[in-house]
């Protein structure tokens, strides 16, 4: 069974949706060699990741805004662009972004709903294609995978698509998040310029990450612990300002370290290094820094909403993410306990081993064989 799958987030770098491609592309290849394609549009500056070079491979070279208008249209116009594949019998799209086909069965991960649930928090341009375009690649693909229930439960909420039709396959935490050793640590806090302790919050910086909350919070903690700093890792997104107005209004300029983007080699002693690892989110379609976090040893606090709560089972505190006192009091509570760190550390631990990109090939290979079959 020949699959051709949609790469193009790994390829152009985009964040959590690249790794997700990558990670299990990478991972359907070891388990079937011989029957995975890759397909991708290479946006200017792109690059194929290490571990998908040596795969066999089709691409087209368009700027990110003409790809998504040209795909959309030619769905819009009954266009079939089978001609780009060699002949797969399933397409996999890995993010939301589904190219008309006629002739090849089609698969389709669905990461959130975001658009729909906080338009607020998108710009105009982007809300306006999703809220036009996912309504149709749902409709149109033979089948969707989604990374949570959470996920799962908002599509036949809002677009009424049936149960039968989805499948919930989780993400992981790559290999590398693991424990480093306490000289690693060392070292990487040294480089980076950080304290002893430290809040960690990883992630792109847009309003959905709730990180103006967050510094409010930093800020209440701050009075009775004055040396807590909150370490930002990530690039950042779109509408920021409510971010950094709250760095403002509650004066912590000097305790709001942002490291940007941060290479993946280095993020395992960052999380294990922090006092508390953090994502107050207000909506997530899988939360997987939550999982990287419980993987390198980090003690979690995370929000109880969407898929984080899920995801965190009882391996984390959880909070509303809409609750400021909420997340103080949460947040509090475990900067206190060392006992209770250790007992998140091991539970964290056993949390993210039940969950590895092997499974999650395999569940969605499973996928494959019911349409192929079906």
């Amino acid at each position: 069974m020949r699959v051709s799958i949609d790469v193009s987030p790994a390829v152009n770098g985009k964040a959590g949706l690249g790794r997700y491609a990558a990670s299990l592309t990478a991972a359907l290849a070891a388990q079937h060699p011989a029957e995975v394609h890759l397909f991708a549009n290479v946006t200017p500056g792109g690059q194929w990741p290490a571990e998908l070079a040596t795969l066999p491979r089709t691409s087209v070279r368009a700027g990110y805004k003409f790809w998504r208008l040209a795909v959309l249209m030619g769905h819009l116009s009954g266009a079939a662009w089978d001609r780009l594949l060699p002949h797969p019998v399933i397409f996999h799209a890995t993010e939301h972004l589904l190219i008309p086909l006629r002739s090849v069965r089609t698969v389709l991960t669905v990461h959130d709903l975001i658009y729909r649930l906080f338009p607020q928090h998108h710009k105009r341009l982007n809300y306006w294609y999703l809220n036009l375009a996912m309504p149709l690649y749902v409709h149109r693909a033979d089948h969707i995978i989604t990374v949570s229930e959470a996920t799962k439960r908002d599509l036949m909420r809002l677009y009424g698509t049936p149960e039968h039709k989805i499948t919930v396959v989780y993400e992981a935490a790559a290999p590398c998040f693991a424990p480093p050793p306490p000289a690693r640590i060392a070292e990487t806090r040294r480089r980076y310029g950080l304290p002893d302790r430290y809040l960690l919050t990883v992630g792109t910086i847009e309003p959905r990450k709730n990180l103006a909350r967050l510094v409010e919070a930093l800020a209440a903690l701050r009075r009775d612990d004055p040396a807590l700093r909150l370490v930002v890792v990530g690039a950042r997104g779109w509408l920021t300002g409510s971010f950094e107005r709250a760095i403002e209004q509650f004066g912590q300029q000097e305790a709001v370290i942002c490291l940007g983007y941060v290479p993946d080699d280095d993020l395992p002693a960052l999380y294990a290094g922090a006092t508390v690892s953090v994502l107050a989110s207000l909506y997530e379609g899988f939360g997987l820094p939550v999982l990287e976090a419980m993987a390198c040893g980090a003690p979690v606090a995370c929000s109880a909403t969407s898929s984080m709560g899920e995801v965190a089972g009882q391996a984390a505190l959880t909070f509303d993410p809409e609750d400021g006192e909420a997340i103080v009091t949460t947040l509090r509570r475990l900067l206190a306990d060392a006992d209770l760190r250790e007992v998140l550390r091991q539970r964290g631990l056993a949390r993210a081993a039940e969950f590895s990109w092997q499974r999650a090939a395999r569940e969605t290979w499973e996928v494959y064989e019911r349409m192929q079959t079906g």
